[in-house]
């Protein structure tokens, strides 16, 4: 008989972390679970990553992603990590209810594909491992959404119900169904990474997981001169562009810890996260922040704050002498507010069509969210309905403002700066087109998502599966999505947001 080449494997794993950090991992052997079934797969995303969809969109698919057969050649392990969680440092944190698989090449590049609530780990602290419905759909939900926001994220492969339920806590204790997500990463390594080493004085650890950042993420570090200075110029950089991003659309992340924050400067870890509504810097969702330390209005602070906590891990790579490696630190972490508000003054003169930088921008950007919060101005709205102030009907807007007078200063003031930067009405035109498509009609509201969730659990996805579609699509207005982009109906109590754990 003809003999046949064997299949080629779903996944062409390679494991460059597994082979090159020991130390920062441990075996991780998955749960087994009694009926996986395949809820969502995303389909576009495995095609980028190469995978065979087709062959993964299935009952196949359920078994590997729940994590009841692992592909063959992987090589399934849960990362340890440190962190400061709401400002306290936890020695050892670890990887309790997730697994890395390993690492895909393809036209994205490296990424690593990982399941959330494959069960107990080594780290898991008494945990069961698992993962609730509820939070892995609202990460999958979210995830996505910023991705289509142009937000560096994590992404959401697929979600797998277990056939088993679990016991959590929050607004609604009691028994959950199961879900496992698959989530890719550029990497999972962490602030949070380095601080486990850094704290137990193992430089040389330290020193390995540095230089395997910079050679995966941020290979001209390694010609600097100072190469260790560079990565932290690198990590500040990132961080400082993606919470500019998240502040240009509202998200309030919710748990900015230093085990959360990835020093690939990608959004990470989707517990507690929502988006305002109405406009107001001292915005906190989630039931854990009680002080508000991780406020939309602070989050560039922590970012800050999480950078230096990262430059410490990195102080005896920086230079030999104690001194010189802190002026050096020191330096780049007083140099992070000027890093950011050049990303966040970018981002805001792009939502508001101005193309050219000038010395007053922060001023006039700061007016228009100084009027925003006196009225409660809805956030998203608000800029979707500048653009039709600029084709003409400037009604919507003002309405919004309840026609502030200092709204109309503001609105006179900018529309005489469009004037001087493209001149013609057509031109406007133009500008408000470009506007639409950077200031979304549709984000995932927490009514929204609340309201999708909550049917799920129940076994009706048909609320979920509109909703993301709209929010995957969220410049282009739709007449069947209209009601995704209204804000929480007045006299609703303000969503909390719990952790997943």
């Amino acid at each position: 008989m003809p003999q046949h080449p064997p299949a080629a494997p779903l996944f062409a794993f390679e494991h460059s972390f597994a082979e090159q950090l020991p130390g920062f991992y441990t075996p991780a052997p998955a749960a087994t679970y009694p009926k996986p079934r395949l809820i969502l797969f995303n389909t576009a995303l495995a095609q980028e990553l190469g995978l065979d969809a087709a062959a993964l969109n299935g009952a196949q698919g359920a078994a590997i992603f729940s994590g009841n057969a692992p592909p063959q050649n992987a090589s399934p392990i849960a990362l340890a990590y440190a962190g400061h969680q709401f400002g306290n440092f936890v020695p050892l944190l670890g990887d309790g209810r997730a697994m890395l698989l390993g690492e895909v090449i393809g036209a994205m590049g490296r990424r690593d594909i990982a399941l959330k609530g494959s069960g107990r780990t080594g780290f898991s602290r008494g945990g069961d491992g698992r993962a609730a419905l509820g939070p892995v759909l609202r990460e999958y939900l979210v995830s996505e959404a910023m991705h289509a926001l142009g937000i560096p994220t994590t992404r959401a492969l697929a979600a797998v119900t277990t056939g088993e339920s679990v016991w959590r806590p929050g607004a609604n204790p009691g028994e959950k169904p199961g879900a496992v997500l698959t989530r890719v990463a550029q990497s999972l390594i962490r602030v949070g990474s380095f601080q486990l080493f850094a704290a137990r004085g193992d430089g040389a650890q330290v020193k390995q997981l540095a230089d395997y950042a910079m050679a995966r993420h941020y290979p001209a570090a390694r010609a600097h001169p100072q190469p260790y200075l560079a990565l932290l110029q690198a990590v500040a950089e990132a961080q400082a562009a993606l919470v500019a991003r998240w502040m240009a659309v509202g998200f309030v992340h919710g748990v900015m810890n230093t085990d959360n924050t990835s020093i690939a400067g990608e959004t990470l870890d989707f517990g507690p996260c929502a988006f305002m509504d109405a406009y107001h810097p001292k915005t906190v969702f989630s039931s854990i922040d009680a002080q508000g330390r991780y406020a939309y209005g602070n989050q560039p602070v922590m970012a800050r704050w999480n950078v230096a906590r990262f430059a410490e891990t990195l102080l005896p790579l920086i230079a030999a002498n104690e001194d010189e490696a802190l002026a050096a630190a020191n330096a780049e972490i007083a140099a992070f507010p000027d890093r950011y508000a050049v990303h966040w003054q970018a981002a805001f003169r792009t939502k508001l069509g101005l193309v050219t930088a000038q010395a007053n921008d922060a001023e006039l950007i700061g007016w228009l969210l100084a009027v925003m919060q006196a009225e409660q101005a809805d956030f998203t709205l608000s800029f979707r309905e500048l653009a039709m102030a600029l084709r003409g009907d400037a009604a919507p807007v003002r309405a919004r403002m309840h026609h502030a007078a200092d709204f109309d200063a503001w609105l006179a003031r900018w529309q005489a700066r469009l004037v001087e930067e493209c001149g013609s009405p057509v031109a406007q035109h133009k500008i408000a087109a470009a506007m639409d498509a950077v200031n979304p009609l549709y984000v995932p509201r927490n009514h929204r998502v609340e309201a999708a969730v909550n049917a799920a659990e129940t076994g009706d996805f048909a609320p979920f599966n509109a909703l993301l579609a709209a929010v995957t699509q969220p410049f282009a207005a739709r007449a069947e999505w209209a009601d995704f982009a209204d804000p929480a109906p007045k006299g609703v109590a303000a969503f909390t947001t719990f952790c997943g754990t």
